[in-house]
């Protein structure tokens, strides 16, 4: 609080003066703390109403105050499944979250299938394909892909090791 510029009294923090007459857009401010709170379920619908017209009626910044004293006026924390615009959105109208592409679980479950070439071929060649249809589509499902490739890989190498190294030994 400090004191006003004719020195006649106390402020509020806001820096405007309880007395000082309030302008059309102060009462569409109070006016929209006043909806959001009836939206929130904090006024019930007759003080809602009361409140309204006294906001429309009032002077000054005083008066405006009195009506929101009581209500928080910043943005409160909604729930993710609110919207913005149009209030409680229900799950059904929602987007469909992205789906996980199937060659990626395919290529992961070849992948993990075996340490044999037979497994790790169709879990390269699923990780490619589903890699490119994940960059196109959109869908989840990348790390699976790049499991199974690797994996796959691994296993090729290591197959290709050891026909190296009998090969030599022989």
């Amino acid at each position: 609080m400090s004191l006003d510029p004719w020195g006649n009294g106390r402020q509020p923090q806001s820096g405007h003066v309880p007395g000082m007459l309030a302008a059309d857009a102060d009462r569409e401010r109070t006016v929209d703390v006043l909806k959001a709170a009836f939206a929130e379920g904090r006024l019930k619908t007759q003080e809602y109403e009361q409140r309204m017209s006294t906001a429309y009626q009032a002077r000054t910044y005083g008066e405006l105050q009195m009506l929101v004293h009581d209500l928080p006026q910043g943005p409160s924390p909604m729930p993710a499944q609110l919207s913005p615009l149009m209030g409680y959105v229900p799950r059904t109208f929602l987007p469909a979250p992205p789906r996980t592409n199937s060659l990626a679980v395919a290529s992961l479950i070849c992948g993990l299938g075996g340490f044999t070439v037979i497994a790790a071929v169709p879990a390269v060649i699923l990780g490619h394909k589903a890699r490119n249809e994940i960059r196109r589509t959109g869908e989840n499902g990348d790390g699976f892909a790049v499991a199974g490739l690797v994996m796959g890989w691994l296993v090729i190498g290591f197959v290709a090791l050891m026909f190296l190294l009998s090969a030599v030994g022989a």
